[in-house]
């Protein structure tokens, strides 16, 4: 069955997002509020390749397009999303989706194209790269949820509270600018610089303003000592960041918080709870996700290189010399290098 695509930009697509959520395999990244989040923060140009049929997506294969100096001009599927699959209906193969993206990348003077998959495989095709993805099933009671997690997750989650920290949830910009001041140390701390907070303005404004999100923070004492921020869609929910402060990580203030969410989520009749990607060298938050009783499956990138005509592998530089410059940089010229940068990464 042959299958033309059109181009469409879900930002002016009158009622997007109640189309999408009719997908099973839909997520919050395919959303109108996180594409509106992606093209204010950074400039891309959606190009997201869909058929639609008796008013409804039949297929589905979001791009943004990015105009760099530095790593020039390239389709992503999605930037700063841990996946977006492909939406192909049973008996279309995904490739021939691609032969026509990859055409359109041609006349476009795109140098790449990468695609971010949790299903969808191309048949034949090494990954550029893969990561590891969890996802945690809400179903059952409250009580059932908290059983199927290790021993040791538990006992983190009681102890928190048992040492007095607490937890509140909250959409307002003031809880996600306290979560914002974490996440800069927490990124210095790894050695990375922090996302622009015009991203997370973004993110305020097109996604927990909307109610397609919250941050959660933990305090002890009267201080803020760590923070999370969770989006959802249709009955889906996602872990996206976390920080802390370090000086207060023996209170396991992260495991509290990630539970207060799970309730949240499993209370408000959500049926999954993802943990975001991991990288295949970081086992200690992999097991870390394991032991809240996750499935675990596997992300695979795919890039397409224009220039030789077939899909490539990626070096990942996940550890390096830069890792030292920004752990010893001023926070203030860390978020500096950050807007400067994360445009350019993607």
């Amino acid at each position: 069955m042959a299958l033309s695509l059109d181009i469409v930009d879900p930002i002016l697509h009158r009622g997007w997002d109640d189309v999408l959520v009719s997908s099973p395999d839909s997520s919050v990244f395919h959303s109108s509020g996180w594409a509106r989040v992606l093209s204010g923060s950074y400039g891309y140009i959606p190009r997201y390749f869909a058929s639609f049929q008796a008013g409804k997506i039949f297929a589905l294969l979001p791009v943004m397009e990015v105009n760099s100096l530095l790593t020039g001009r390239r389709g992503i599927s999605l930037p700063f999303s841990d996946y977006c699959d492909p939406l192909v209906p049973a008996g279309i193969p995904l490739e021939s989706l691609m032969a026509q993206i990859i055409d359109h990348a041609g006349s476009s003077g795109w140098q790449t194209l990468e695609i971010r998959c949790r299903n969808g495989r191309l048949k034949g095709t090494l990954p550029s790269s893969t990561y590891y993805g969890h996802i945690l099933p809400l179903t059952g009671s409250e009580e059932q949820v908290f059983s199927r997690f290790r021993e040791s997750t538990k006992r983190n989650i009681r102890n928190a509270i048992q040492e007095g920290v607490t937890v509140s949830i909250s959409r307002s910009p003031e809880s996600l600018a306290q979560y914002y001041r974490l996440h800069c140390l927490t990124r210095t701390e790894h050695g990375l610089p922090p996302q622009p907070f015009r991203f997370f303005r973004n993110i305020h404004r097109h996604m927990l303003s909307e109610g397609l999100g919250f941050t959660v923070l933990a305090s002890f004492a009267g201080t803020v000592i760590a923070g999370s921020l969770y989006l959802h869609l249709g009955d889906r929910a996602y872990y996206k960041y976390g920080a802390s402060d370090r000086n207060f990580r023996h209170l396991r203030a992260n495991n509290l918080m990630m539970w207060e969410a799970i309730r949240w989520f499993a209370r408000n009749g959500y049926k999954t709870f993802c943990f975001g990607r991991t990288e295949e060298e970081n086992e200690g938050l992999r097991q870390f996700k394991k032991g809240w009783g996750t499935n675990e499956e596997h992300l695979h990138y795919y890039k397409y290189d224009l220039t030789q005509k077939d899909y490539v592998t990626d070096r990942l530089l996940i550890f390096g010399f830069h890792n030292k410059v920004f752990r010893k940089m001023p926070v203030f010229l860390s978020r500096i290098a950050g807007s400067l940068m994360y445009r350019h990464m993607a």
